[in-house]
């Protein structure tokens, strides 16, 4: 498969779907895997976290993390998911924020009755590997894109 055509199949993946694990990394090197709501435009994703979180203490210090999105498949032969690589980053930038923030509240729209909170931080995950999994075409096949 051509990389375009797996990046098309990883952010089509993407939209279609809510929940990711993402990995971080603690300050003692150890990994640590968080459950979050996401939205993407393309391959690359967002999602709302507060400041004082576990995950958002270890983007701060180490910007590297991986995700994967996939479902519970009851025929292994049927499976397909992403597993990304990526650099996180805390939104600053007034307009990327608003952005992220109307991609949050059409995919979510209960968070729109949420209340403010000082503390709530948008952060950005831009790709650098990416692979689309996809059992059809053989056991724990995976087609990998570079970004």
């Amino acid at each position: 498969m051509a990389p375009d055509e797996i990046k098309k199949k990883i952010a089509d993946y993407l939209t279609s779907h809510n929940k990711m694990t993402l990995a971080t990394v603690t300050p003692d090197g150890r990994p640590l895997a968080h459950t979050v709501e996401y939205v993407s435009d393309g391959c690359t994703v967002y999602f709302g976290t507060l400041r004082t979180s576990r995950k958002a203490q270890n983007i701060l210090k180490t910007p590297h993390v991986s995700f994967a999105v996939d479902e519970d498949y009851a025929d292994w032969m049927n499976i397909q998911g992403v597993q990304m690589e990526g650099t996180a980053s805390v939104l600053a930038d007034p307009k990327e924020l608003k952005i992220a923030g109307e991609m949050y509240a059409r995919k979510f729209p209960a968070v729109a009755s949420f209340p403010q909170n000082p503390d709530m931080i948008m952060v950005k995950v831009e790709p650098v590997a990416g692979f689309f999994l996809d059992y059809a075409k053989g056991f724990a096949h995976r087609d990998e894109a570079c970004f």
